[in-house]
C-alpha cells in the first residue's frame, strides 16, 4: 500500500517526507493506521548515528493508531482496535522468560537493526520500499522498535501493541510507549521509593518530568529537579517538584546538599551526560540508588569514586522503565484519566510535514514532547 513517511537518508540529515510502499502484515503482525507519534531523543540518536542502525530508515517508536488488518495467527488484536505501540522483545530469552522484557537479550537486534525479526533470523528486510522510475524498488530500513511509526501507516506485532479503549486520547497518549513509561516506570517499577524518600532528578525533559509526576504520586519528599531551562523548572514545580535548581545559576551539587545535607536516597539521571551521572551518584547517601535512564553514544564512559561506591551505593541502568507494556501502559492511561499523570501538560502537536520544526523546538527546549499528527 502507498503511505507517507519521514525518511532519514544521511547521518545528521533532515527527516524527508516521502511516498513509500508498505507490505501487508505477515504472520503475527498487525497493520496500524498511525494517528499520532511522539518524537523521542532516541530517534535523534539514530539519525545522528550514535548507534550503527542502517540508513535510509523510517524511525518513530511512540506510535498510536487504529488497527486496519492483522496477519495470520494474531488472536488478541482485531481490525478496529485502538492501540499504543511500544518496544519489541523476543519472548524466549532468559530475561523475557523471567518477565524482564525490556532487558531482552536481543533488544538491540529487535529494536535497532532496521530489519524484521522472525524466530532467530534478524536479517529479514523491513516491509518498506520506494518506487523507482527505473529498476527495482529501493529498500528502506524500518521495523524500528517493531513499528517505524513516523508514517501514516506502520507494521507492528501482536506482542508490541497495547489495546486501549476507543475513547482514549491517542494524540496525547502516544508517547506512553517509550518516553513517559521510561520516566514513570523508573520510579514506580524500578526504584519504588518509600513514602517520604528524597529524590533528585537531573533533566526536566519529558522523561524527567514523567518521573516527577510519578514521584508525586508515590509521595517522595523532597523531589528535587535540576535543569538549565527556567521554563521547564517552573513546570516541574507545578507538576510536583518541591525544589527546582537552575544549574546555570548555581552549583547544583551544593544546592542539593543544602536541601539534603546527608545526601539523597534516590537519584534519576535522564540527560545521558557522564559528568551529570557522576554528580548524581555523588549526591547519594549510604545505600542510595541512582537510576540511569538517559541514552548516550556507544562507548561513553563515566568514572566513579570507588570508596563512595563501597558504602552500599548503586548505579542502576534502567531500560523502558522496567515496563511490561501490556500491563503498565493501561495503568498509566488510568492515572492520566484520573488527573494524576497530566502528560498533556508536556505535549505539543505538529503535522507530519512540520517534523523538522518539531525537532528544532525539541532541541531548543521550546517544546518538551513533540507529537506528530498524521492527519
Amino acid at each position: 500500500m502507498d503511505i507517507k513517511a519521514a525518511v532519514v537518508r544521511e547521518k545528521g540529515g533532515p527527516f524527508l517526507i516521502e511516498d513509500l510502499q508498505l507490505e501487508a502484515p505477515s504472520a503475527g503482525e498487525v497493520l496500524v493506521k498511525v494517528m499520532a507519534c511522539g518524537i523521542c531523543h532516541t530517534d535523534l540518536i539514530i539519525r545522528d548515528q550514535f548507534y550503527p542502525t542502517p540508513l535510509p530508515i523510517v524511525l518513530g517508536h511512540e506510535g498510536a493508531g487504529i488497527v486496519e488488518a492483522v496477519g495470520a495467527g494474531v488472536k488478541t488484536v482485531r481490525p478496529g482496535d485502538h492501540v499504543l505501540m511500544s518496544f519489541a522483545y523476543c519472548g524466549t530469552c532468559s530475561s523475557c522468560l523471567e518477565g524482564a522484557t525490556s532487558y531482552c537479550w536481543h533488544h538491540m537486534e529487535m529494536n535497532f537493526s532496521g530489519k524484521r525479526y522472525s524466530g532467530s533470523d534478524w536479517t529479514i528486510p523491513a516491509p518498506l520500499s520506494k518506487k523507482c522510475d527505473h529498476g527495482s524498488p529501493e529498500p528502506i530500513n524500518g521495523a524500528f522498535f517493531n513499528q517505524s511509526a513516523l508514517a501514516t501507516h506502520a507494521i507492528a506485532t501482536e506482542e508490541n501493541v497495547v489495546v486501549v479503549d476507543k475513547d482514549a486520547d491517542l494524540k496525547t497518549l502516544a508517547p506512553l510507549g517509550c518516553g513517559f513509561q521510561t520516566g514513570a516506570g523508573a520510579v514506580l517499577n524500578t526504584l519504588r521509593p518509600e513514602v517520604g524518600s528524597s529524590l533528585v532528578i537531573t533533566g526536566a525533559g519529558n522523561v524527567g518530568l514523567a518521573a516527577v509526576m510519578a514521584a508525586k504520586i508515590i509521595k517522595c519528599d523532597p523531589i528535587i529537579v535540576i535543569d538549565v531551562v527556567p521554563e521547564r523548572l517552573s513546570l516541574a514545580e507545578e507538576l510536583g517538584a518541591t525544589h527546582a535548581i537552575d544549574a546555570t545559576r548555581e552549583d547544583a551539587v551544593a544546592a542539593v546538599r543544602r536541601i539534603c545535607p546527608d545526601g539523597v536516597r534516590y537519584a534519576i539521571e535522564s540527560t545521558g551526560n557522564p559528568n551529570v551521572l557522576r554528580s548524581a551518584f555523588e549526591l547519594l547517601h549510604a545505600r542510595g540508588v541512582c537510576g540511569l535512564i538517559g541514552g548516550s553514544k556507544i562507548g561513553t564512559e563515566v568514572s566513579l569514586d570507588m570508596t563512595h561506591l563501597l558504602f552500599g551505593r548503586t548505579v542502576r541502568g534502567i531500560l523502558q522503565g522496567d515496563s511490561k507494556p501490556k500491563k503498565f501502559l493501561p495503568q498509566l492511561v488510568k492515572l492520566y484519566e484520573d488527573g494524576l499523570f497530566p502528560i498533556d501538560r508536556l505535549v505539543s502537536h505538529y503535522r507530519l510535514a512540520q517534523i523538522e520544526d518539531a525537532v528544532a523546538d525539541m532541541k531548543s527546549g521550546r517544546t518538551i514532547k513533540p507529537v506528530l499528527l498524521m492527519e
